[in-house]
């Protein structure tokens, strides 16, 4: 018998995490790195194990992922949506704990591009008078 590994995509921003999820004692690395040491933020480590702590399987998959693109905290959404993915997959009853928790959802905003004639998207050039 062999050990089912499933995978899922999660995005956000810029930010795509291809995730591989499978059974285990609740090992999670991300592009060779333990968690902790790749994103460096112990909030960020906190929100991308919440869909583990909702469905109460913190220690029950390892966790292999891929990241690309974006900053750190666009990466740790995408994994969040990924890991919740991968979960349905696994056990399709936890759809609706990760549903209801707002962890299935795409954020959608992005950035906003930049106007010709401003500074920014928004931000106007400093006006004078004379």
């Amino acid at each position: 018998m062999s050990e089912e590994i499933y995978g899922a995509v999660g995005r956000r921003k810029e930010a795509v995490a291809r995730v591989y999820i499978r059974s285990g004692s609740g090992k999670t690395v991300v592009n060779g790195k333990e968690l902790a040491a790749y994103l460096g933020r112990k909030t960020l480590v906190m929100q991308v194990r919440k869909p583990l702590e909702a469905t109460e399987s913190l220690n029950k998959f390892d966790i292999l992922a891929t990241v690309r693109g974006g900053g750190v905290a666009g990466q740790a959404g995408a994994l969040v949506l990924g890991i919740a993915r991968a979960l349905v997959k696994v056990d399709e009853t936890l759809h609706g704990v990760l549903k209801s928790q707002g962890f299935l959802t795409r954020d959608p905003r992005m950035k906003e591009r930049k106007k010709y004639g401003l500074a920014g998207a928004r931000k106007k050039f400093q006006f004078s008078k004379r």
